[in-house]
Order: structure tokens, then sequence, then C-alpha cells
């Protein structure tokens, strides 16, 4: 939409002059006096409205009469509208953030005293595209983990998952408009996988860090894979469970998220095989360590 029109539009005693138009046509000292203002005034005002295209004039015997053009008003109502519409649509990210929001609030309300949260537990469930194989390389190859091991909006910017026993896990993310890392971590954790056995159990525990780099919390994070179909399976039944412990005050933002958050990474996981459930231009075994 036009600068000059939000900008014209924005103005109170303009807004007043419209809406004095819209009633009818007026000559610009009767505006002045219904809008008790002085006419020097009130004729600057119509001029910028006249501009931006709001209102039309014309001229008669010693008199300017004004009158308000609705089809500008029109083009800038569906504008409006267009915008609601757009933030409004069911399921997307606008309806995401109210939902963080409403977690958000109850859980800082229940965030009183460290360990709140130990013992809550976050079950997930996905049917997957691919043979047990497959999947497994999603979850542990950190080319292949990057393409979806974040929520919505978001991007990897360091990563690293060694997929062994001890083996050290780092996973740092920005926004994903956030092209020149400019703006703030949106979040980083780290932790260490316990155990790893390609293609049917995968656990790991992992800690989100606060700003002051102490740990929010310690996620115990055990993912089980099922072939599912005939013969050795042309599918993968995923079954992830979370269980928080050493739950800080300060853990509740990160809490808040967990069901938002990794539900649309798996989300993004089931997205990824289904495009190719086979992967032929990814060769076996790619390894990388930081994608920053």
């Amino acid at each position: 939409m036009d600068a000059l029109l939000l900008a014209a539009l924005a103005d109170p005693a303009r807004w007043r002059l419209v809406n004095l138009l819209a009633e009818r046509p007026r000559p610009v000292g009767v505006l002045a006096q219904l809008a008790q203002a002085r006419q020097p005034q009130t004729t600057k005002h119509l001029q910028i409205l006249e501009r931006a295209g709001v209102v039309v004039s014309q001229r008669t015997g010693q008199r300017r009469i004004y009158a308000l053009r609705p089809g500008a008003l029109r083009e800038l109502a569906a504008a409006l509208a267009r915008l609601a519409d757009t933030a409004e649509q069911a399921r997307g990210p606008h309806e995401t953030y109210e939902r963080y929001g409403l977690s958000l609030h109850a859980e800082r309300l229940a965030a009183e005293a460290p360990g709140w949260a130990d013992g809550r537990s976050f079950g997930f469930h996905r049917s997957l595209p691919g043979r047990p194989e497959l999947v497994w390389r999603h979850l542990t190859e950190t080319s292949l983990l990057a393409r979806w091991w974040t929520p919505d909006d978001l991007r990897i910017s360091e990563l690293v998952f060694e997929a062994r026993p001890g083996g050290r896990i780092v996973h740092e993310y920005r926004d994903a408009e956030d092209a020149d890392g400019s703006d703030s971590v949106a979040g980083r954790a780290e932790g260490v996988v316990v155990d790893a056995r390609p293609g049917e159990r995968l656990a790991y525990r992992l800690s989100p860090l606060l700003p002051d780099g102490g740990l929010a919390f310690t996620a115990h994070v055990g993912i089980g894979l099922r072939p599912t179909g005939t013969g050795t399976g042309t599918g993968t039944d995923l079954d992830v469970h979370w269980r928080i412990a050493d739950s800080t005050v300060d853990s509740a933002d990160f809490i808040a998220g967990i069901d938002i958050g990794f539900g649309q990474s798996l989300d993004k996981l089931a997205a990824a095989l289904a495009a190719d459930p086979h992967d032929p231009d990814i060769p076996h075994g790619t390894d990388t360590r930081s994608t920053k």
C-alpha cells in the first residue's frame, strides 16, 4: 500500500476531515468550522489528502469544494484485509505463535523452583516413508539432520552429531532469515549420545543453554525405529520419548516450545523423506561436522 496514503490518514486532524467528507462534499471554510480548526491549517491538511488520492476538489465561484474518493479507501481496506487473512491462515505461523504464547504463560507460572519440571515427558510418533536404514541416516548424519532438526522459520548454524555411545552433540540454530548471522542465536544445546543401534534405537542427552551458558534442563531422548509394510519393510514407525531432568526456573521458555517445536521438526523430516525416500543424490556416510 502507498506509504503516502497511509501517512495522510494517520494524522488525527486529517482523519477527522475524511469522516466529515464521507458524509458529503464540503467547502474548506465549513470543514474548518466543523473540525474546529483554523482555515489555513485545514487547507494544508486537505492538500495532503488530495496528493495522496484520498480526496478531490473543484473550485465553484469563490469556494473550493472537497469530496472523498471512496475507491482509495476501498483499496486500502482490501489491502488490510489481505494482510489480516494472511496472518490468520489456518495452522500458519501466527497461530503457532499464539499457541506458544499460551504454553509459555502456563510454564512460567509453574516454574517456581528448581526441579519444577523434572519427570515431565513428551511423546511423538510418526509413520515415515523410507526404510529404517534411511531414516537412521536422517537422524544421525549432520548433512541430513540439518534439513529438518529445527522448528519452522529456523536454520541450523552449527551442528555436530557423533552417532556412537559417548559421541558429542552440538545443536545451534538461528532465524531462517538471519542470512549474515548478525541477529542473536535463537538457541544452542549440547549433549552426548548414550545408545546407537543403527536402524533400531538412538538415545541421547541434550541440554539447551541459557544466555549465561548454564544448562536450562537436560532432556533424555529415546528414539525407536520399526519397519512397516511387507518383507523387510517399506516404511518406518518412529517413536520418540522425551524426559525432562535437572530443570531450572529459567527453563520454562524452552520447555514451553518442546511439543510445538519438535513436532514441527518431525513434520519436516517426514516431508524430506516423502520428497525423495531414497535420497539418490546423497552419498552414504556423508558427515558434515559444521554447517555454520
